[in-house]
């Protein structure tokens, strides 16, 4: 049976910064704040659709926990009683580090929240101070040090190519997150938005995006980092839709963007394996259900083995792990 999540966005509402990237409206095609009745028809509607008790109700798009308390507290108690009757898991929200506390964490718990992902978006002072986030690393070590005391399921999101990052530090950025052994991860590229302080700043010169070669290889790393330390990462590029069409100006935007990302990382496998096969006749065993991310969006990957002189054939291998390979002379 399929798990139906329900999402539900707030925009913008009770984030105190105006963080450098940030347009709330291209990024969730939302301005107007949902209701009681929104939560309860979101709801009602996704039990109809597809009834299942493993989906989530989730709350995402602005600081859940900064929100005015009994908005807050109004749309949790809208929500809540679909997880009580047994239609749903939990709840998800998201919500920025230095708006954990006991007390918050107590409300959450109390209806129904099983998930809380923070947007810690790097983990380098220089660079949050830069993009005008509010908060230190420090706040992301204790909000997750909170949040592991009551219990919850810990997410937290990072972003590449911010204002004053670089290649480095966003690996830093990864390595610190890994010390901090969250449940999941989301990794978002940065995307300059129109009527943001990113885009004055592309305009001006004074920031350079990264192109998307350079953000696929630098994701790609980040991902194998993240799964070999058995960190699940639950999203790897922004959602198409919204308005991020309409609103965008530059960055490693891509609708299959993961798939770029994971293309990356079997071509990598795939060259490092063949400097050990003496013969340009090979096959080539995947993981099953691999085979597109392996051949390469448009068949990339293929071509550049061809073109390299390699006469390939591709096949699914179900005792293979995600990431592995094996490369072997063709009979």
């Amino acid at each position: 049976m399929k798990n139906y999540n329900v999402s539900i966005f707030v925009p913008h509402e009770g984030c105190p910064n105006n963080c450098s990237f940030c347009n709330q409206k291209s990024i969730s095609g939302k301005t107007s704040l949902p209701t009681e009745k929104d939560v309860v028809s979101a709801c009602e509607i996704a039990i109809k659709t597809a009834p299942s008790d493993q989906g989530e109700i989730a709350f995402f798009g602005g600081s859940f926990t900064a929100i005015e308390r009994n908005y807050m507290l109004t749309l949790l108690k809208s929500a809540y009683p679909f997880v009580k009757e047994g239609f749903f898991k939990g709840i998800r929200i998201s919500t920025r580090p230095d708006c954990i506390d006991n007390e918050i964490c107590t409300i959450l718990k109390t209806y129904g929240v099983t998930s809380v992902e923070l947007g810690c978006q790097s983990m380098d002072e220089e660079v949050l101070k830069a993009n005008l986030r509010g908060h230190t690393s420090h706040d992301v070590e204790k909000a997750v040090k909170i949040l592991r005391k009551f219990g919850f399921e810990t997410g937290l999101q990072m972003m590449t190519g911010l204002y004053k990052s670089s290649f480095e530090k966003d690996v830093e950025t990864a390595e610190k997150i890994i010390a901090l052994k969250p449940d999941t991860v989301r990794i978002y590229p940065t995307i300059v938005l129109e009527n943001t302080l990113l885009e004055e700043k592309f305009k001006s010169g004074e920031y350079k995006v990264m192109s998307l070669e350079e953000t696929v290889e630098l994701c790609a790393k980040l991902l194998l980092m993240f799964e070999d330390n058995n960190i699940a990462v639950i999203r790897t590029g922004l959602h198409s839709g919204g308005n991020v069409e309409e609103g965008y100006v530059a960055g490693a935007y891509h609708p299959a963007f993961k798939e770029l990302c994971e293309s990356e990382i079997y071509f990598s496998k795939i060259t490092e394996q063949l400097k050990s096969v003496d013969s340009n006749e090979i096959e080539i065993f995947v993981p099953y259900g691999s085979l597109s991310q392996c051949i390469g969006q448009k068949k990339k990957n293929k071509i550049c083995l061809e073109e390299k002189g390699y006469k390939v054939k591709f096949i699914e291998d179900k005792s293979l792990k995600k990431y592995n390979v094996k490369c072997c002379v063709r009979k």
